[in-house]
């Protein structure tokens, strides 16, 4: 196999391949469903990051996963997860929510938390982002994790949210099954400024605002930066935003 050279490849919101029908408007940062492209499978560990607005009591019914890591980050509004394990939950801002798929998982995605608590329906859309990552060990058993995390905490730097890698043991908020990733988040005011990790591979995605990264300038809301060993650059917040950054120390083989 080649090694890679070293390279950031800014991929911008307009680009993304999307899924707009009367309930879900969808944009799909690498290859997904009926949308493929040979050249855009992966990055890193990273198989797909989607950028989903689901209406009000719609929802992805009940669908089966595989030998996969889910984790789902919601930036506004609130989802409910069920799925064959039996568990089932509420998502909504700041709370961490992993599912491993395993051995073979069912599992649903709904904007109808107002059932769950007997209250009106309301009109609000959720806004998330769900990101696959292959796990390193294929064949488990399925699993799922969730763990609010402090507003505070966010504010103060890139945190792990998701990680299997030793170095994030105990500081990461959830688990994922591949000891070879790490999912940190951060919520930036104008002018706050993170480094990215130096790793092999990291995925830079920004759901909401606008950042500068060094060397490469500004990123809006939707755009996202590959980065194949280059990592170690400055993020600069140029107005509030919140960012997902993937640090990946291996690729998909």
């Amino acid at each position: 196999m080649t090694a890679p050279a070293p390279a950031v490849d800014i991929r911008r919101a307009d680009d993304r391949f999307a899924t707009r029908i009367s309930w879900l408007d969808s944009k799909h940062s690498f290859s997904f469903s009926r949308h493929y492209d040979p050249a855009n499978t992966h990055h890193g560990l990273l198989l797909v990051n989607n950028d989903d607005v689901v209406t009000p009591g719609a929802g992805f019914e009940t669908h089966p996963h595989q030998d996969m890591e889910i984790v789902t980050w919601v930036l506004r509004g609130s989802l409910v997860h069920q799925d064959s394990t039996g568990h089932s939950g509420v998502i909504y801002p700041g709370l961490a929510q992993r599912m491993s798929a395993g051995t073979g998982i069912l599992h649903s995605e709904k904007n109808d938390a107002w059932r769950l608590d007997n209250q009106e329906p309301h009109s609000d859309p959720v806004h998330f982002v769900q990101m696959w990552v292959l796990p390193d060990e294929q064949g488990v058993d399925p699993g799922y994790e969730q763990l609010e995390i402090e507003d505070e905490l966010l504010r103060g730097g890139l945190v792990p949210i998701a990680s299997g890698m030793d170095r994030y043991d105990g500081a990461s908020a959830i688990r994922i099954r591949n000891r070879y990733a790490t999912l940190h988040a951060a919520r930036l005011a104008p002018g706050d400024e993170v480094t990215i990790p130096d790793a092999p591979y990291v995925h830079l995605y920004v759901p909401n605002g606008t950042v500068n990264l060094e060397g490469s300038g500004p990123l809006g809301s939707g755009d996202a930066a590959r980065l194949t060993l280059t990592g170690g650059r400055r993020v600069t917040a140029d107005e509030p935003a919140e960012i997902l950054v993937w640090e990946m120390h291996a690729t998909v083989a």
